[in-house]
């Protein structure tokens, strides 16, 4: 999830969404406009006896909002940071964290498979938001009553981040609580197809909030969809790892003798014919033998049809390439084609010579053929279209 870094700790960079900078000032505007209904709650809640009326003046509510959100998204980092320091602790690589629209999410560089592992991760948070939630009540008693607007912040998110963990807990893949259902799932089979399980609970929770969202609230209709989405992906990535366990590029990828190229020379309509008649949309660019980048149809599209035999490749072929060695693992390869969002990435040797291409119709071809039971090996053959479709 990308993002806009601002600051760093522990070593993980820390970024906000451009949707944070909308639901912050939301949840703001909401809870000065309900400070008198929140006052109520929390006095029921801790047997207090804060006046509402005092803290509805003026521009007082617009303050406790402004401070309660404040504080509810400074929680929900931290509970991140319960999640990312747990994992560091255990060799984990921790891409950054993010608050957006839903809250936080910690981007792992790799998921934990160790079931144990994800067990305490995924309850790291959880845990935190607890203590968050205990040490605001603390914050709450121990206050008088003369400081009534800071016991209203100090009590609201104490009810708010133990609501934040109870919810969290809930097997909602991949949730925290789904993670936890995974992670018992995973004691006693496959990661994958715990992942599988854990998402299906996920899937079903997320249409029963949906459904509950329609009655109630509007947001919890945005946060099922967002779940479902999550578990499908995340289950769908899961099951592909699985699939290319111990596979290389090299085993994937189109070599290099059934490899088509085109030169910077070339003209923009002979490429589009080249691409009509041999069924590609993209192709490796040579320079005397040497790569120097990649053209594909959308360069080539973008060209006007008056200047298509004036322009030549070199003048609309990419140069930033993204590369990739033939022993790397085929996973590798296709979370690079997903963080890079190309299509395909050039095959080069130690001595930077390209060898071969790999696709994401290779990626696709080759997980049919493991998914049908087909051997390894013959993955690397080659066939009618291969790997620039």
């Amino acid at each position: 999830m990308r993002g806009l870094r601002i600051g760093s700790a522990f070593g993980i960079p820390v970024r906000l969404n451009w949707t944070f900078l909308i639901v912050l000032p939301l949840f703001a505007v909401f809870i000065a406009w309900d400070i008198a209904e929140l006052v109520v709650v929390i006095n029921q809640t801790f047997g207090a006896t804060m006046n509402p009326n005092q803290l509805t003046d003026g521009t007082l509510p617009w303050v406790l909002g402004l401070a309660s959100a404040l504080g509810l998204f400074g929680g929900v980092l931290l509970h991140e940071f319960g999640h990312s320091l747990v994992a560091l602790r255990y060799g984990y690589e921790i891409d950054s964290i993010t608050l957006w629209l839903l809250g936080g999410v910690a981007s792992f560089t790799e998921f934990p498979e160790d079931w144990r592992h994800e067990l305490v991760i995924a309850i790291a948070g959880p845990i935190v938001s607890v203590l968050l939630g205990v040490g605001s009540y603390v914050a709450f008693t121990s206050l008088p009553s003369s400081v009534d607007a800071a016991r209203f912040v100090f009590g609201y998110l104490a009810i708010l981040n133990i609501v934040l963990a109870a919810f969290n807990l809930l097997p909602g893949f991949p949730m925290d609580g789904g993670r936890i259902l995974r992670a018992l799932l995973a004691r006693n089979q496959p990661h994958a197809k715990a992942t599988q399980q854990a998402a299906a609970v996920g899937k079903v929770f997320a249409f029963g909030l949906g459904l509950f969202g329609l009655f109630t609230n509007l947001f919890l209709i945005v946060l099922a969809f967002f779940i479902y989405i999550a578990a499908s992906g995340e289950a769908q990535q899961t099951t592909i790892k699985a699939a290319f366990e111990d596979i290389t590029v090299s085993d994937v990828m189109t070599s290099e003798e059934n490899l088509k190229t085109v030169s910077e020379e070339t003209t923009i309509s002979d490429l589009l014919a080249r691409m009509f008649t041999e069924r590609h949309i993209g192709y490796p660019v040579l320079r005397n033998g040497n790569l120097v980048g990649i053209v594909t149809l959308d360069d080539a599209g973008a060209v006007e049809e008056a200047e298509r035999d004036a322009y030549r490749v070199e003048d609309v072929m990419s140069t930033d390439l993204h590369t990739i060695t033939p022993d790397a693992d085929a996973m590798t390869a296709f979370q690079q084609m997903q963080q890079n969002d190309v299509g395909r990435l050039p095959v080069v040797n130690e001595a930077g010579d390209l060898v071969g291409i790999i696709s994401r119709t290779d990626m696709m071809r080759a997980f049919n053929v493991i998914q049908s039971g087909g051997p390894p090996q013959t993955l690397g053959q080659p066939t009618s279209g291969p790997g620039l479709q």
